[in-house]
């Protein structure tokens, strides 16, 4: 895997079935104190000019959802935690209490879904799922044992039979998080899992994979631009922006509490940075906002986008504390909304339904008043 979205040749299954990266560990490797979950510390150097260092602790039963931009190193910590990429001075990996930056990645307790499931086309669905429990020494019976349940737990006993061709992006998915779970891992990797879906199937898939992943015993770890996947699927955010960690929390809690321009347009947050004195925060550039919260010194103040009023015309008599004059600067449908981009006094993003915005009879250029209540506003120390 790369941060683009495509796979290291060195993961992709051949045609001797061998698939290191996923693969668990063999039948000779120690077995882990299981119950103490995942402790590790990802240093990687990625060329002169880029360098990972994320911590990243978790429980058994945890699922953590790693988010970020583009490059911003997320893949990187997934390679680096199954083993694709070595650690650098001052890393470490410890997983139920075993050292593992020195195992190779076929000797680790770690199984792997890929955005694009990598199945091994010449296997049917049975026999795909079977592979980690023969390389871990089961016979061939005993695997396909353990296969035709983990298929009959995905719902997939009719297509045992069938090869991935035959499969569709749903089924593929299933089969691929089955393979992974047939070997027991002590940590699970899914790297942007839902992405290959469409909108449909990935609102069925979505659920039933919260649903396995309630039931893993073990440490997960999702990678996703997607911010609904990170929310339903996992207990905790991080989110990592040039090889940092810049928050962390529960999905609620970053949701309710972003503290960079990414985390905000993710959440769909407007998200402004300042000095308060008591009701009132000052941002760069001298435009001021009246919150409902009463705080001094650096603060972030936010609120979505559904919160702003626009008007043509100065309004009089509106009950808003916060009041700003811009120019529309662009318009693009947002579900079965308008987001509107203004610029002027404050930049902000303004959700309107589409009634609103064509009896406003607004477009790029127009010029507009725009208001929030001071109720609406979430203020918090920077």
């Amino acid at each position: 895997m790369t941060d683009d979205g495509k796979t290291s040749a060195a993961a992709h299954p051949q045609g001797d079935d061998k698939d290191s990266a996923s693969g668990p560990a063999p039948a000779h490797a120690p077995a882990p104190a299981f119950g103490e979950g995942l402790d590790a510390r990802l240093v990687v150097a990625r060329g002169p000019s880029f360098r990972l260092d994320v911590t990243l602790t978790a429980a058994p039963g945890d699922v953590v959802a790693l988010l970020g931009p583009n490059g911003a190193g997320k893949t990187t910590a997934l390679r680096a935690l199954a083993g694709l990429v070595p650690l650098s001075d001052g890393g470490r990996l410890r997983l139920d209490g075993v050292e593992l930056d020195r195992r190779p990645p076929e000797s680790r307790p770690v199984g792997v879904v890929f955005q694009d499931y990598l199945l091994f086309p010449h296997l049917t669905a049975l026999d795909n799922v079977a592979f980690g429990p023969r390389c871990h020494g089961a016979s061939k019976t005993e695997a396909r044992a353990q296969a035709a349940e983990w298929l009959e737990r995905m719902g997939l006993t009719a297509h045992a039979g069938s090869k991935p061709r035959r499969l569709s992006g749903g089924q593929a998915q299933r089969v691929a998080l089955a393979r992974a779970l047939a070997t027991r891992p002590r940590l699970l990797l899914l790297d942007e899992p839902l992405a290959a879906l469409d909108a449909r199937t990935r609102l069925d898939i979505r659920a039933q994979l919260r649903r396995h992943l309630a039931d893993f015993e073990a440490v997960a770890v999702l990678v996703t631009h997607d911010p609904l996947d990170a929310m339903v699927l996992a207990d905790r955010l991080v989110v990592i922006e040039d090889g940092r960690i810049v928050q962390e929390g529960t999905p609620s809690d970053i949701a309710r509490r972003p503290r960079t321009d990414y985390i905000a347009h993710l959440v769909g947050l407007n998200l402004y940075r300042g000095e308060a004195e008591g009701h009132t925060v000052r941002v760069p550039g001298g435009s001021a906002l009246t919150t409902a919260d009463d705080l001094t010194g650096p603060v972030f103040v936010a609120f979505p986008p559904s919160a702003v009023t626009l008007h043509r015309d100065r309004p009089t008599g509106s009950s808003a504390r916060n009041l700003w004059h811009g120019e529309v600067t662009g318009m693009e449908a947002h579900g079965d909304q308008v987001r509107v981009s203004v610029a002027g006094e404050l930049p902000l993003a303004v959700d309107l339904t589409t009634v609103a915005a064509a009896e406003l009879g607004i477009h790029p250029g127009t010029e507009i008043w725009a208001t929030v209540k001071a109720s609406q506003t979430h203020a918090y120390p920077a």
